[in-house]
């Protein structure tokens, strides 16, 4: 089995002492492709980086997080630009809307986002989208783009049945983590995902954050990497009465279409002669 971990931070500080074991670990566990968010310019330059180092496995996402969208000034979004038209990124986000923290004020988020869906449209890329607490705004702002996107997925999907059906109707795909594992706040979500079809499903750690609160023996440490991505999955095909082996097949094909990533498993070198 191979899995595709869409949604991966793995730029983040939390794996800077041990970041190629963790890609190691991620290959050994099936995981054979990840592609490493960029949620602000220096995490963007970083997944760049990462994915120049390590091309058979990794890719990147070029964007601004709503939580640093006031950051997003005219020399921040020409910055951007050249890094989203980069050769390793497969879409542009993450990006979308966050009112839960409003980190960054509400006109700055959709202006912000407003802005990179265009920068989607002209690069002819997909969107890796955002959103917590805004759909009605999100919704809005995303139909005014809907007939230059390529494609688009909604990150993280945590939302509930409305929001799911209208996604689906606007023709997203949705990427489902170990949100889905945790009884206090996601147990909704082991319904929901009998709903998407299996051609938009795909799946993703958001490592190092989202942690699967099932996992037995529990961890030591309280960071998610890619290497618990099958078990995220495991959940999710029992949920949808499907053999674990035919979920990896459909969103790990689901994935490569999307993103436009070689069908096949990365090559000898991933676990020789390149290092992450």
């Amino acid at each position: 089995m191979q899995f595709v971990d869409i949604g991966i931070n793995l730029a983040h500080e939390s794996y800077d002492r041990d970041r190629e074991a963790v890609v190691r670990r991620a290959l050994a566990a099936g995981v054979t492709r990840m592609v490493v968010t960029g949620a602000s310019l220096e995490s963007t330059r970083a997944a760049i980086a990462l994915a120049r180092a390590l091309p058979s496995v990794l890719r990147a996402t070029a964007g601004v997080h709503p939580h640093q969208a006031a950051s997003l000034d005219a020399a921040a979004e020409a910055e951007l630009r050249a890094l989203a038209a980069s050769p390793e990124v497969v879409a542009v986000g993450e990006c979308g809307l966050d009112y839960h923290r409003n980190f960054s004020p509400p006109q700055a988020q959709r202006a912000a986002f407003d802005r990179q869906l265009a920068l989607a449209v002209d690069l002819g890329k997909p969107v890796f989208l955002h959103q917590r607490d805004a759909h009605p705004d999100f919704v809005a702002i995303l139909r005014d783009h809907l007939g230059g996107l390529v494609r688009g997925v909604a990150h993280c999907f945590t939302g509930n049945r409305d929001e799911l059906r209208e996604y689906l109707d606007l023709g997203l795909h949705v990427g489902i983590t170990g949100w889905i594992c945790d009884e206090r706040r996601g147990h909704h979500l082991r319904e929901l995902v009998r709903w998407v079809p299996s051609d938009r499903l795909m799946v993703e750690t958001d490592g190092p954050y989202l942690l699967p609160r099932d996992l037995h023996p529990r961890p030591a440490s309280r960071r998610n990497e890619p290497a618990f991505l099958p078990h995220v999955a495991a959940v999710i095909a029992a949920e949808r009465g499907e053999a674990l082996e035919a979920l990896a097949a459909h969103t790990t094909a689901t994935a490569c279409r999307f993103f436009g990533l070689p069908a096949g498993g990365p090559g000898p070198s991933a676990r020789t002669g390149e290092t992450a």
